[in-house]
């Protein structure tokens, strides 16, 4: 257990931002900035550490990879320093790293690039394509060099046009470390158009085993004890309907075999994800909503083919997301404990010792999300991470758990005093649904007062969802500390929050779904947050759907809205949309509803479009059209392009991010009135 709590709990004190007892608007070039450090992981020796920090020669505009060297003691007295660094080089920018053991690590960068995909990914499949490409590299020890991987000409039979695709599309991860394993390691690689390989990647040599390859609509589950595949998910479509079938690994024939209590209709969206073995049985692990609205986790019989009666882990509220199982030797696959999907993600620890750890740490950063990101066998080097949704996330590693030493705050230039508090909430849409939200309000703010103005902020996807975490876009911070109120409706189509909101929001675009934005400016009216006449509307990728639909909706609560990189057209959307096949097809059905593009004559308010000319997930063409058809009936809109922005933020560059929050407020301000 922490033996020392009084040294965490000066460590996080000394660590604090400095208070002001003014509060002070943030800048935009606090959030555009690069991240003072980031994705910051651990080796399983626990040896050294790697992350990406802000390039000390660019003065915040791009990353570079650092290496800490951590294999002797650690002087806890002040924050640890990098090893080493290596900048980025030319147009390619380092944007997360992975640390792996034998004293190697994993690098991932993008780059422009401008070119012919013909048919590879995301993108055109004649002319040219404007987008960024993901590449991984492989460091040695304390970086001195960070190497070109593999790509994928050990695979038997790899032809021309694979190689290609791989080398413009291609994604390369860790699809397991072999913990058991002193030197091997079990490498992914996927595109869009050729599924995905699997290699085993010997850290000592670098000499690659092509093992295995998935199609484009199978998933493979790999062991974690010796790299075989013990699940295969895989969709296919029969009596003109898709199904999923799963193969999991028998143990008493060695064989994958297809089990049918496993099965399910795509239609029916039930959620059975198969996570692991459970060591020494005939069990599966498998994550589902089939038997009720959250997700929960049973026991899965390979031999007689049935779930347990009860779900060995589950929460009331929320889904459970995974299970933690042990990775040393001694006890292997045992459950430490599992995660659910909160208004942030939480472990639940079962191991005391993991638990003694959490606890102590919470106590030292009472308030704030504690997450144990990688620990050593022994549990005496532990890196975690503290943030919130007012505290930008922070590194410190506990060594021998009694002392904790610093590693660095992802924006330690932040006043938190600046900050808003956020707040989980529920709210009634108005067919009597129950809707989840987020709400961040005002830095100061005192209950009773009525804000500056609000702003909705509709998350992308939307198969996706929000959390109370630091906000690295600015969205709800930058514009908290401005006055506003900014809320996140968790709006049906959300997933996460249990297959009955999911569902609700299938063929409901621009209609159901919307109506649950509108009910959350209704709320805020109704609960004196703000007046009606002051707020607005903003959202990215699908949230920009939602912004567009709004301006075209009747009866608008929104005095304007803004729309970041938004689908218009539905028509055009179709099936042709997502990097992953699966989830096109799994999704693609759903996308249906009201389509501004065929409603543009009836736009009531301005809006403000901006998009990234390097943006392929949702081409450029839907806001400069949609804007196009309205700028004469709402001369007060607008248009901007980003040049050279895709669509992902590890694809934005500072600039981008100092353009949309600049240009939003002077918008709000000015076309809004607010």
């Amino acid at each position: 257990m922490i033996k020392r709590l009084s040294l965490a709990v000066s460590i996080a004190a000394s660590f604090a931002f400095a208070a002001h007892s003014d509060v002070k608007s943030l800048s935009s070039e606090d959030f555009a900035k690069f991240p003072s450090v980031s994705s910051v992981s651990m080796s399983i020796e626990g040896d050294m550490l790697v992350g990406v920090i802000a390039d000390p020669t660019r003065d915040g505009e791009q990353g570079a990879a650092a290496y800490w060297d951590i294999s002797g003691d650690v002087d806890v007295s002040k924050p640890l320093v990098p090893s080493n660094i290596t900048p980025s080089s030319g147009r390619t920018l380092f944007f997360a790293a992975s640390a792996l053991k034998q004293k190697k690590s994993l690098w991932f960068t993008v780059q422009p690039y401008t070119g012919a995909l013909q048919g590879c990914g995301e993108g055109k499949t004649t002319g040219s394509t404007k987008k960024y490409l993901q590449k991984a590299y492989m460091g040695n020890e304390r970086i001195k060099k960070i190497d070109d991987l593999p790509n994928g000409r050990a695979e038997v039979g790899a032809s021309k046009m694979m190689l290609r695709c791989f080398e413009l599309v291609g994604e390369t991860a860790v699809a397991s470390l072999l913990p058991l394993d002193p030197s091997k390691i079990i490498i992914s690689r996927a595109t869009t158009k050729n599924g995905t390989s699997y290699f085993e990647h010997d850290l000592e040599t670098g000499r690659e085993k092509f093992l295995y390859k998935a199609s484009d609509e199978e998933r493979y589950g790999i062991s974690s004890r010796d790299g075989t595949v013990t699940t295969a998910t895989k969709l296919e479509f029969e009596d003109g309907a898709w199904r999923q079938y799963i193969r999991l690994l028998n143990p008493e024939t060695n064989t994958l075999e297809t089990e049918e209590g496993l099965t399910t209709q795509i239609s029916d969206r039930y959620t059975m994800s198969p996570v692991a073995r459970q060591e020494g049985t005939n069990n599966y692990f498998v994550l589902t909503d089939m038997f009720d609205d959250k997700v929960s986790v049973y026991l899965y019989d390979v031999v007689t083919n049935t779930f347990s009666a009860e779900p060995v882990f589950a929460h009331p509220e929320f889904n459970i997301t995974d299970i933690i199982r042990s990775q040393r030797q001694e006890d292997f696959g045992e459950v430490l404990g599992f995660r659910y999907a909160g208004p942030s993600t939480t472990t639940y620890w079962l191991d005391p010792e993991m638990k003694a750890i959490q606890d102590g740490l919470e106590a030292a950063f009472p308030g704030k999300n504690v997450s144990l990101n990688d620990y050593t066998s022994d549990r005496n080097r532990v890196l975690f991470t503290v943030s919130a949704g007012d505290f930008p996330p922070a590194y410190f590693l506990l060594v021998d758990k009694s002392k904790v030493a610093v590693i660095g705050s992802q924006r330690p230039w932040i006043d938190t005093e600046s900050l808003g508090e956020s707040k989980f909430v529920y709210y009634d849409a108005r067919d009597g649904m129950k809707i989840p939200a987020l709400i961040t309000l005002p830095a100061g703010y005192q209950e009773g007062q009525k804000a500056r103005g609000a702003i909705i902020h509709p998350h992308g996807g939307p198969w996706a969802r929000d959390f109370d975490n630091f906000d690295n876009s600015g969205w709800t911070q930058y514009f908290a500390s401005r006055g506003y109120i900014v809320l996140r409706p968790q709006y049906r189509g959300s997933d996460g929050w249990g297959r009955a909101l999911w569902t609700a929001g299938d063929g409901e675009w621009g209609q159901k779904m919307q109506d649950d934005k509108d009910d959350a400016a209704t709320w805020l009216v109704e609960n004196g947050y703000v007046d009606a006449d002051k707020i607005a509307i903003h959202g990215y990728s699908y949230g920009g759907f939602a912004a567009i639909a709004a301006s075209v909706r009747p009866d608008s609560p929104y005095q304007c809205a803004i729309a970041g990189a938004g689908v218009a057209n539905l028509a055009r959307l179709g099936n042709e949309w997502g990097a992953n096949r699966i989830q096109r097809i799994v999704q693609g059905n759903t996308v249906k509803g009201m389509d501004p593009q065929a409603n543009t004559e009836h736009v009531n308010i301005p809006i403000m479009l901006y998009h990234g000319d390097y943006d392929v997930r949702v081409p450029i063409f839907h806001s400069r059209d949609f804007y196009n058809a309205i700028k004469k009936d709402q001369p007060e809109s607008e248009f901007i392009i980003l040049k050279q922005m895709g669509h992902q933020g590890n694809k934005w560059l500072p600039e981008h991010k100092d353009q949309i929050l600049t240009e939003m407020e002077r918008f709000l301000a000015t076309t809004c009135g607010m």
